[in-house]
């Protein structure tokens, strides 16, 4: 196996679909719970900024996850080019 052949993504164009669909589906009946709340609307309007808030630090953290995942591939693949190179040149001596 090649390390620097590029991967392709491991999921489905069914499961990105269906995570995606899924996703929309909740924030859509949660904004849907919250206008039906029997609230006023400044309390409405203080869990839909919440829910905003939710959403896009949940984006933020999966984002900051992968592109850690990512860094630690980057680094472990340049650590495994020096040692293949530097068996290279113990095996050439």
């Amino acid at each position: 196996m090649n390390p620097q052949a590029p991967q392709g993504s491991p999921h489905s164009p069914a499961w990105v679909a269906f995570t995606y669909a899924s996703f929309i589906a909740s924030v859509i009946m949660v904004a849907i719970a919250i206008v039906f709340l029997p609230l006023d609307a400044w309390i409405k309007g203080y869990f839909a900024i919440g829910m905003a808030m939710l959403v896009q630090s949940s984006i933020t953290v999966t984002k900051t996850l992968r592109d850690q995942h990512e860094g630690a591939k980057l680094v472990n693949r340049i650590e495994d080019a020096k040692t293949e190179r530097l068996l290279m040149g113990i095996e050439r001596t």
